[in-house]
């Protein structure tokens, strides 16, 4: 198949999951200035970070929906305004409410977004490649925070904390409208396609969708006891990585007052995330072995996490900062193999709406919780516990329900699984 598509899709889908990743979790590195500005508790901090994830589950299954029905190009748009207003709004609260609010309805308006961009690229890219491209879709997380870090650190030197807000709430404005224009919802509208390639690919589109295991819908994934289970891990595992992702910026601004080198600081271990995000993805693929890929980077970022609270030296810190940044990010790739192999092919679309609607709840309740125990203790120490514990108890929960896949080997379902979304 040509690689039209792939240069026209991926690249603008990229760039705007990166913007609003970066709007989603900026907030991380903002943390410390709005704590001594709006004269807030650490757990205030944890839920103004968290709770964009209760609105985040709003549109996660309506989303989806509304894309397939009339038009992810167009949804996504209107979404990409709404976040980027959002976005700006944060910078003109008064109140510590206010935030809360403001940060709510960002996660409103990003919450529909992730469904309906998978949604669009089920109609533009076959069974056979829907993987590479969810997972070059997907490496603009890390990407993102790597370049969110060292901006706001350096626009902090300029500008206070809101108006760092609404400088990057600016960008998916823009990009709503390039998105828009270059986009087109179906290979069929698209007039810069080689008529040839158009054709063969609406052939195997078609030929797949013939073939598709018709969905059971939401009430047999509520009925099924492995969709609960995998609801679970992804809930401990985002527990983890947003409690992990929001509050590392504040831990590495104690080395430093310089709010310029905190941002590149704090960029490193996200560097070191991405570069193993895609080798743990790509080993895992080599091997075809998803639960050990998924495991052993949780316990890894476990014991990262302990180990980070016995040691007082920036450097060792940073380096098993690092680590830990490893090991919350390497499972993006494997994870999402796992429940097509362990699901019903008629079942598995609605679980994974569900894992991910649900499951994203765990980062509420990470940042918050991390916050509540720096409250009590005054010291970051008991915070990474929790969040060690949440990472070490995903991990269990990914061993269990990788016995599933050695009952249920069923390689054809691993094929079917963005048809059925």
């Amino acid at each position: 198949m040509g690689q039209s598509k792939w240069l026209k899709i991926i690249p603008i889908a990229f760039i705007m999951y990166m913007l609003a990743y970066m709007d989603r979790i900026n907030v991380g590195v903002l943390l410390p200035y709005m704590e001594k500005d709006l004269n807030i508790s650490a757990s205030a901090a944890g839920d103004i970070a968290g709770i964009f994830f209760v609105g985040y589950l709003i549109l996660q299954i309506p989303g989806g929906i509304l894309a397939s029905k009339w038009s992810a190009r167009k949804f996504v748009f209107i979404l990409m305004i709404l976040w980027g207003l959002a976005a700006m709004a944060s910078g003109f609260v008064q109140t510590e409410g206010q935030l809360k609010v403001v940060r709510f309805l960002l996660g409103v308006a990003e919450g529909g977004v992730w469904p309906a961009v998978l949604v669009l690229l089920a109609n533009w890219f076959t069974t056979g490649e829907r993987a590479r491209a969810n997972a070059f879709w997907m490496a603009c997380l890390p990407v993102s925070a790597i370049l969110m870090a060292p901006l706001s650190g350096l626009l902090l030197k300029q500008f206070d904390w809101k108006m760092v807000f609404v400088i990057e709430g600016v960008p998916p404005l823009i990009w709503a409208f390039v998105w828009y224009f270059l986009l087109k919802d179906k290979p069929s509208e698209a007039g810069w396609m080689d008529q040839t390639e158009k054709e063969e690919l609406l052939k195997d589109l078609k030929a797949e969708q013939a073939q598709a295991v018709q969905s059971e819908g939401y009430g047999a994934a509520f009925k099924n006891k492995v969709t609960w289970g995998l609801v679970l891990m992804y809930f401990l595992w985002m527990t983890g990585f947003y409690g992990y992702t929001l509050w590392v910026p504040s831990v590495v601004s104690t080395f430093t007052e310089d709010s310029a080198t905190m941002g590149w600081l704090t960029a490193i271990p996200f560097t070191f995330a991405l570069i193993w995000m895609i080798v743990n993805s790509y080993w895992s693929d080599k091997r075809l072995n998803r639960v050990q890929h998924v495991v052993v980077p949780l316990l890894i970022a476990a014991v990262s996490m302990v180990a980070g609270q016995f040691v007082s030296s920036p450097l060792l810190q940073m380096f098993l900062l690092s680590v830990t940044a490893i090991g919350v990010y390497a499972p993006y790739g494997p994870l999402w193999a796992i429940p097509t192999a362990i699901i019903p092919a008629g079942v598995v679309g609605a679980a994974l709406g569900l894992q991910n609607a649900i499951g994203n709840l765990g980062g509420y309740f990470g940042p918050k919780f991390f916050g509540v125990f720096k409250d009590a203790t005054g010291s970051f120490h008991a915070g990474f516990y929790f969040l060690a514990l949440a990472l070490a108890l995903a991990a269990v929960v990914s061993a269990l329900l990788g016995k599933g896949m050695k009952k249920n080997k069923q390689p054809q379902i691993k094929h079917k699984i963005n048809q059925v979304k």
